[in-house]
């Protein structure tokens, strides 16, 4: 009856079994298990490994742990009663067993997360057969909440925008005017902070055309969830077209309209013939602190109110 009662359990729960298990069947498709360039595909691969590293542990402890609960369950047949006097000290085997295999697992999936995070930290190495190419050097600014990207090769600037070419590493200079943001393209490698007062880079390429989606991933306020640009990745010919129609066409990026996008809000998308580098650099930290200097000054008479309001309040 004991073993019928626990063959009945153990029935009950299939139906949960199957419902996990059909529940990563679907025909969702994960950016980042789809790499469109050489960053991504590393960073793929270590995930990959990693999953079936773990997944092979898994098993592994699920197996022992049902080797163990079937072997020496209470109930199994020919069971013999005997006092139970287990030896819980001094067995100098296990313990170097339990203490060795944790520290080759740490081995095994730091060795590999380390060496891609360092080769990270430079420009994509070209394939074989191929020709190096400079960097093509972006200033990606985050603000409450929009993006810019200027090109100080190219003397133009975007708003929630980005052309790259393909084939060539992009080294992104990233800051932030304001609150700290990161900047993410799944599709073409992980993310890095921008933070006012310092410059952070992040390498990336694209090896196939195509747009696709970037976004700020660290939360900044109410307009985090609408921080998004598009990413359009063209050939070498085209981007250079496209170069020259914005600076031909694009109305120049003056430092009143650059404070005017500064405020808090989003934007469309905009472009123009010239960077806001000229007049400020919010990466150095005589700069770091422009945002809050152009906001008091525009806000100064309601800051005035709230202190006298303030000391009211006190008195």
């Amino acid at each position: 009856m004991k073993a019928k009662h626990l063959r009945n359990r153990w029935l009950g729960l299939l139906p949960l079994g199957l419902i996990l298990f059909l529940s990563g069947c679907g025909q969702l498709e994960m950016t980042v298990l789809d790499p469109k360039g050489p960053v991504a595909e590393s960073q793929y691969d270590l995930i990959v490994y990693s999953l079936w590293f773990m997944l092979g542990i898994i098993v592994v402890v699920f197996v022992l742990f049902a080797y163990m609960i079937i072997k020496y369950r209470e109930n199994r047949p020919g069971r013999k009663e005997s006092d139970y006097d287990p030896n819980l000290h001094g067995n100098t085997a296990i313990e170097v067993v339990w203490t060795v295999i944790p520290f080759i697992i740490v081995i095994l999936l730091s060795i590999p997360t380390v060496t891609t995070l360092f080769d990270l930290e430079k420009p994509p190495e070209p394939g074989a057969g191929e020709e190096a190419k400079d960097p093509l050097v972006v200033y990606a600014t985050s603000a409450d909440w929009k993006w810019f990207f200027s090109y100080p090769e190219q003397d133009i600037e975007t708003v929630n925008y980005l052309h790259i070419p393909t084939d060539r590493p992009i080294e992104f200079r990233l800051t932030s005017a304001d609150s700290m943001s990161a900047l993410w393209i799944p599709a073409l490698g992980g993310q890095k902070y921008n933070m006012a007062g310092m410059m952070t880079k992040l390498y990336l390429q694209a090896d196939e055309e195509g747009t696709y989606d970037g976004r700020n991933s660290n939360f900044n306020g109410e307009g985090f969830a609408e921080q998004t640009f598009k990413v359009y990745a063209e050939s070498e010919e085209d981007f250079q077209t496209w170069v020259e129609e914005t600076q031909n066409e694009a109305p120049q990026l003056t430092a009143e309209r650059y404070d005017e996008l500064l405020q808090p809000g989003i934007t469309d998308k905009e472009a123009f013939s010239n960077t806001h580098l000229e007049y400020v650099q919010h990466h150095t930290k005589e700069d770091a602190g422009y945002v809050v200097e152009r906001y008091r000054e525009q806000f100064k008479d309601q800051l005035h109110l709230y202190e006298i309001d303030k000391q009211e309040s006190f008195q």
